[in-house]
């Protein structure tokens, strides 16, 4: 239970050390696809989600990912006119465009899961396995929202 004369302390609040964690880790790998390719975050985690999941929309993309339309829109864009991603008309819904990735974009795509599971596995070095094993467990229970996250009242 919290104590309610202790005074709010951001750095010590859960939600921010996970975001800051993730953005350090995340800033750590961007410099990889930055300095080889010239891609912004976004465009990495459109390709990413390509490569792992196939062809999909934007839609589907943004709701995978939690990026924003307009970011995905721009990122799309961008890897279309490099040549790593086609649009095709949806049978489905007229609205919409599967993206898939081109083979520059398949290629790219490998390369980068390589220097991926690299980065991977020195942040699971740093950490130790047993550390780095929980850590795993934890986040995905988070992720889950398996860890009872609503309060009470909500």
């Amino acid at each position: 239970m919290t104590d309610p004369t202790r005074r709010f302390d951001l750095d010590e609040f859960l939600p921010y050390l996970l975001n800051q964690a993730a953005e350090a880790t995340s800033h750590e790998f961007q410099s990889v696809y930055r300095d080889r390719y010239g891609f912004t975050r976004t465009q990495w985690r459109v390709l990413a989600n390509l490569g792992k999941f196939g062809a999909m929309t934007a839609r589907d993309i943004c709701a995978i990912s939690h990026i924003e339309k307009t970011k995905v829109s721009r990122a799309v864009a961008a890897l279309e006119q490099a040549g790593m991603l086609s649009r095709t008309p949806s049978t489905t819904d007229r609205r919409a465009e599967v993206l898939a990735l081109t083979p520059k974009g398949h290629t790219v795509f490998a390369e980068l899961g390589k220097l991926a599971q690299g980065f991977d596995q020195h942040l699971r070095d740093a950490l130790g396995q047993n550390e780095a094993a929980k850590l795993v467990s934890i986040l995905r229970q988070l992720a889950k929202g398996g860890a009872g996250l609503r309060q009470k009242g909500d």
